[in-house]
């Protein structure tokens, strides 16, 4: 039988989040399924957000642990995932449809590496329209499901390493290692914009934060049962 750590002590859980859960649905389904498993209310709370279409490593604090949150979010992430070229997306990744198309044919896979130094180090990152980045007390999701665009700060980032790890255009895989902060959904844009095809983000997994690898996680759903929870289902896209 597995031993379960004391959640009002506090207890870092690793959870490999399911697509299409916000990070706010795994925390919320935690915090309830804790409840009913120990009779008692507990602090749970997430150490950096996934969006809804990205799945993988998620740290989840439970009790004391919570204090410890702002250092989790401060370490260096790794990602995985695949850049559609010649294809945008208003929301930089699959949340919306395409709205522009541009040929790629003249590309070469020489070329499209030939881009890869221009983002490496630090540098200036726009924050993504659909976004839940707030400006004058409004998430910019807010505006851009309106069609509105408003005026935003760029953010300093750091990017430690990028590699395409296989390239069959459109496609394109890659692993990022980048600082907090760092909009994957953009780099993706920013990527197809530098190749002068557009681009948008078709996948993503969080692999790494800091020491912590997607190999120690443990899906949702074998957590809930192990504390005797009910398994959860998917859920639907949302913000």
């Amino acid at each position: 039988m597995t031993t379960l750590p004391n959640f009002a002590e506090g207890a870092c859980l690793l959870i490999d989040k399911p697509l299409t859960w916000t990070s706010f649905d795994v925390v919320n389904k935690i915090r309830y399924a804790l409840r009913a498993h120990t009779n008692q209310k507990h602090k749970v709370g997430h150490a950096g957000t996934l969006d809804p279409l990205a799945s993988g490593l998620l740290i989840i604090c439970t009790g004391k642990m919570t204090k410890n949150i702002e250092s989790y979010q401060a370490l260096e992430k790794e990602y995985t995932g695949t850049i559609v070229l010649g294809k945008t997306t208003p929301s930089y990744d699959l949340e919306t449809e395409v709205d522009q198309e541009l040929p790629i044919d003249h590309l070469t896979e020489a070329q499209v590496r030939a881009v890869i130094p221009q983002f490496l180090g630090e540098q200036s990152q726009l924050p993504p329209m659909f976004s839940a980045v707030k400006v004058d007390g409004k998430r910019l999701y807010q505006h851009a499901r309106k069609g509105q665009e408003v005026q935003r700060d760029p953010r300093p980032i750091h990017i430690y390493s990028l590699e395409f790890t296989r390239i069959a255009l459109p496609e394109v895989d890659f692993r990022v290692c980048c600082s907090k902060g760092t909009y994957v959904r953009t780099l993706a844009h920013d990527i197809g914009a530098a190749l002068g095809v557009g681009g948008h983000l078709s996948a993503l997994r969080r692999t790494a934060i800091g020491e912590f690898r997607i190999e120690q996680a443990q899906a949702l759903n074998e957590f809930l049962e192990a504390i005797g929870s009910r398994p959860s289902q998917p859920k639907n896209p949302t913000l």
